[in-house]
């Protein structure tokens, strides 16, 4: 998905299609706004809109990190059930009221896959 806020990568559809239980991410915010990568490629881009960093702001919620400061990355390892999660959570659209009874469930539903607590590096 692309849009003015949000931009998810095809290689985020292909990282979430083989089941695994530990990938190696890595968030970081630059004047463009919060890119999720992996392996240095990117999966998702969070643009400095409002709705942009939203997104940014629940995305990094569902993979149990905290948005990293402006020129600062940080690391994040989870499930590939946990990144789906969190690659639908940026990719809703925060101006429909709609989206945060979906936005509520797959957080609950990206912490208890986590165990509950941060996978985080």
């Amino acid at each position: 998905m692309q849009d003015e806020h949000v931009t998810i990568t095809p290689y985020a559809d292909e990282l979430t299609a083989v089941p695994r239980a530990h990938l190696a991410l890595k968030l970081s915010q630059d004047d463009d706004g919060l890119k999720l990568l992996h392996d240095g490629k990117l999966l998702v881009e969070c643009h400095l809109t409002r709705q942009g960093m939203v997104a940014a702001s629940y995305l990094a919620r569902a993979l149990g990190a905290a948005v990293p400061p402006l020129g600062e990355a940080a690391p994040a390892r989870v499930s590939t059930g946990v990144l789906f999660r969190a690659v639908s959570i940026a990719s809703l659209d925060y101006d429909n009221d709609a989206s945060y009874v979906l936005l509520e469930r797959w957080l609950a539903e990206a912490e208890q896959q986590r165990g509950g607590t941060s996978e985080a590096l």
